[in-house]
């Protein structure tokens, strides 16, 4: 981490001009920082300052530190001092040296900006060579001691409370107003922010933004001003924008101030007042750890009564609630303190209700850990205000009654126990708690449970967080409840195994039952089978997924279709994984089950060149033809042509036959016609006696299949191939150079696989292997080799005369000039020779091609 630096000062001229001005730089700060920072580092005198300052008096200056934010979001932390005189001898002259923070970054080690207040680290002038290096850190300074800090709140202690509410607010809202510190010594303005510092949250305190010293409030825009007295006049009544806490003046004899406006301090702030005032200032750090939204009074207010710190009862609520949320986090010691305090006589005439129900449920948490002379006095008033409290109060246990007061409490309260529980208006927090109160006290309300579990059940899937510790206890006291809730888990989970599985995987729902309950039983295993279920074995899990059950899929057919919800969810099996579960479980478990339809989507969804697809759609048309639409039984059809194809089994009539199923098919899906062309085209590339089906693609014009064919070709010609055997080169170009006048899809095809497949490497062939070609394309007939000599020579016209035709309509009757030779005809001839001397040694080839290239 490092910290740009930046000096500002009056300068004798330079290179930057003169004045005021940017002494030294660390390299590589913005611009744009450089002039926001200058409007934030000036320096003005005190009004009562001597003109003409001694060494003494300058040091009795205040000191202008302050930590602003830039618009870019990075941050300024600088230290401006009054020095007197600058290099000309003019009065008036201030040094400021600062450091930049880029967005996001603190100081080293967390510290917090406060820390920095006369750091050893500050310059008290320009360094030498105007470019300093960026620092690694600023040490912290000496001047705010905890003792200084303590017996400093301890005399502002009448403010303390409005100025950490003013801060509080700030925290919270962005336009909160300025807090205006009036004080008599820019130190003691240092002093405040460390105190509200140490209070904050540690991410509140490190966006605090403040200047110590400043003559004009109105142009500053942090959020802690610190003004003297005599800059502070016209600031009071601007409420809306500040908020002046004159710490100058005597405080109230009347005790502590409201705030500017006379609203009262919030909750936090007072604990966070009366914390500092006791000195006991380590408790923020322990508060800072415990857990707890910001700014809420309980874990500052907890640890303050543990320490015997007094609170008033809004802050004895909050600390006990808190206890209650988090009873792990104070010691036994400190738990049995904080019930001391807060269950002793109080001044007050009566303990107001909120204290009561807080009281009361943190003895339901931890009154079982709480020694019986502790616990006694609060257990039978507790328990009346449970059942009556509009509030959530906790009971506390049975065990803390006599026989004798739980038949009273049961006659009294029966009837207003089981109107609650039947309640349906206020969620079932309650229900619950008095459901509990009910088992406590014997009180009959069995006929109400059932009822209780179905909303359960529709509130934990619309919110698996609403199970908290107070249901599964409650589960735990009431054992017909719970089994009340498996029932109706377990009929959630055959209508959406997906929301249950969810909320079993959210919420420690115990499963434990006699009964069967099949659905919940597989929705518990995918929550909590093992770490990555099957191992990516789908098949697997869904095998095991299935003996979770512990039912036969073939006895409960929907076992399977929750199974599979379950296992692929909203993704579709693959054709080779949908194959495995049709032939483990039968065609005839999925006709109830109604999970054919998933095997059809494995089977149209399949990646194209599956063959698991092709058999998959084999399986499926012998097994559920009866089943099918009429456009899934195309698509399988076309799939299963595929496989017909693959075999060698397909009857002559492959692109006609293709046609035929694929207008039944419309709109195939894209897989399926990439899967099917692809076979095809690859079957015309490589089967034997393909030329007639090659002719019914090209006068087809078929735009997907022509494309499929060339992809093939393509990934089928392999160039080392093309030059190292000459009847293979002379196959491809009689297949390509078939039917010179067809336009359209084939047209297109036919250049760019003879332009761009057999070009490149006729360019590649030495003259001995293009006389083999010729001489194993004069075997197939003397026009294909006429016709590849035509196409091979240099230049536009060999190419015009294969696309134009010759003197039977495709060959021109003038060959081009080839490069290197002296004639046309002297071309012809050594071509003529070379084909004339190979093709004794070329092998024969059926010709699949009428005159004109037409079979």
């Amino acid at each position: 981490m490092s910290l740009g630096q930046l000096h500002y000062t009056s300068a004798p001229p330079g290179p930057e001009g003169s004045g005021f001005r940017f002494t030294a730089l660390t390299p590589g700060l913005p611009q744009s920082v450089l002039r926001e920072a200058e409007q934030l580092i000036g320096y003005e005198p005190p009004r009562d300052a001597p003109s003409r300052p001694s060494t003494a008096e300058l040091e009795a200056f205040p000191r202008a530190f302050s930590y602003s934010e830039l618009s870019d979001g990075s941050r300024l932390l600088a230290r401006t001092v009054y020095t007197g005189a600058d290099y000309s001898g003019r009065w008036g002259n201030f040094h400021a040296h600062a450091v930049h923070l880029a967005p996001g970054q603190q100081l080293p080690d967390g510290a917090l900006p406060v820390s920095a207040w006369e750091s050893p680290g500050w310059a008290a002038s320009t360094p030498e060579g105007g470019t300093p290096p960026a620092l690694a850190a600023l040490p912290p300074s000496t001047l705010l001691d905890p003792a200084g800090l303590i017996a400093f709140a301890a005399s502002r202690a009448p403010w303390l409370a409005a100025v950490f509410t003013d801060l509080q607010r700030q925290a919270e809202d962005e336009t909160a107003p300025q807090v205006v510190l009036v004080e008599r010594d820019s130190a003691d303005v240092a002093r405040w922010v460390a105190l509200a510092s140490a209070a904050l949250p540690r991410e509140a305190a490190h966006r605090l933004t403040f200047t110590t010293y400043t003559r004009r409030p109105h142009l500053a825009g942090q959020r802690i001003v610190g003004v003297l007295p005599d800059d502070a006049h016209g600031l009071s009544g601007s409420g809306r924008r500040y908020r002046v806490h004159d710490c100058s003046a005597p405080p109230s004899p009347d005790g502590p101030a409201p705030g500017p406006d006379g609203s009262e301090p919030a909750p936090w702030a007072l604990a966070a007042a009366r914390i500092w005032s006791a000195g006991a200032f380590e408790l923020f750090q322990h508060a800072h750890r415990l857990p707890g939204e910001p700014f809420t009074a309980g874990p500052a207010s907890a640890l303050a009564l543990c320490a015997g710190i007094d609170l008033p009862s809004s802050h004895r609520t909050a600390a006990a609630l808190w206890a209650c949320e988090h009873p792990a986090e104070l010691d036994e010691q400190e738990l049995d303190g904080l019930v001391q305090t807060l269950a002793a006589p109080r001044q007050e005439e009566a303990v107001p209700a909120a204290e009561t129900a807080a009281l009361a449920e943190l003895f339901a948490r931890v009154g079982g850990n709480l020694r019986p002379g502790t616990a006694a006095p609060l257990a039978a008033r507790l328990l009346t205000a449970t059942v009556r409290s509009a509030e959530p109060v906790r009971p506390p246990d049975r065990g803390a009654l006599t026989d004798e007061v739980a038949r009273q409490l049961a006659a009294e309260l029966g009837p207003e126990l089981r109107a609650g529980i039947a309640d349906t208006a206020g969620g079932f927090a309650r229900p619950l708690r008095l459901l509990r109160v009910a088992g406590l006290l014997a009180v009959d309300c069995s006929d109400l449970v059932t009822r209780l579990a179905h909303r359960l059940t529709a509130a934990l899937l619309a919110d698996p967080s609403a199970y908290g510790g107070e249901l599964h206890e409650t589960l735990t006291d009431r054992p017909d409840l719970h089994t009340a809730l498996l029932r109706e888990l377990d009929a959630a989970a055959l209508a959406g195994p997906a929301s249950v599985t969810v909320l079993l995987e959210r919420a420690p729902v115990e499963l434990g039952s006699r009964e069967a309950l099949p659905y919940l039983r597989m929705c518990g295993w995918k929550a909590r089978g093992p770490a990555g279920g099957g191992g990516g074995d789908r098949n697997g899990e869904l095998r095991a997924v299935l003996e979770s059950a512990r039912v036969s899929v073939f006895a409960h057919p929907p076992l399977l279709r929750v199974a599979f919800r379950l296992v692929w969810g909203s993704d579709t099996p693959t054709p080779e994984e949908a194959r495995y579960v049709l032939a483990e479980t039968g065609a005839d478990v999925h006709r109830p089950a109604e999970t054919w339809p998933f095997l059809v989507t494995a089977a149209l969804n399949g990646r194209p060149g599956d063959p698991h697809a092709d058999e998959l759609a084999h399986e499926l048309l012998a097994a559920f033809s009866t089943q099918l639409a009429p456009r899934d039984r195309a698509a399988l059809l076309l799939l299963e042509f595929a496989r017909d194809l693959r075999a060698g089994g397909a009857g002559p009539g492959w692109v006609d036959r293709f046609l035929g199923l694929r207008r039944a098919a419309e709109p195939v899906n894209p897989t399926v016609l990439d899967h099917v062309c692809g076979r095809l085209a690859r079957r015309l590339l490589t089967g034997p006696g393909a030329g007639r089906e090659l002719d019914d693609l090209i006068r087809s014009g078929d735009t997907d299949l022509c494309a499929a064919y060339e992809r093939a070709a393509r990934e089928e010609a392999d160039h080392g191939r093309l030059l190292g055997d000459p009847r293979y080169f002379a196959d491809r170009f009689v297949d390509w150079n078939a039917h010179p006048q067809a336009g359209g899809a084939w047209g297109k095809v036919r250049s760019a696989l003879l332009d761009g497949v057999l070009r490149p490497a006729a360019r590649a062939l030495a003259a001995e292997d293009l006389a083999a070609v010729e001489a194993a394309l004069a075997k197939r007939g003397a026009r294909h080799a006429e016709d590849f000599r035509a196409w091979n020579r240099p230049g536009a016209l060999g190419r015009l005369g294969l696309r134009f035709g010759g003197r039977d309509g495709r060959l021109g009757k003038a060959a081009p000039h080839r490069r290197g030779s002296s004639s046309s005809s002297g071309s012809s001839s050594s071509s003529s020779s070379s084909s004339g001397s190979s093709s004794s040694s070329s092998s024969s080839s059926d010709d699949r091609y009428r005159d004109g290239g037409v079979r």
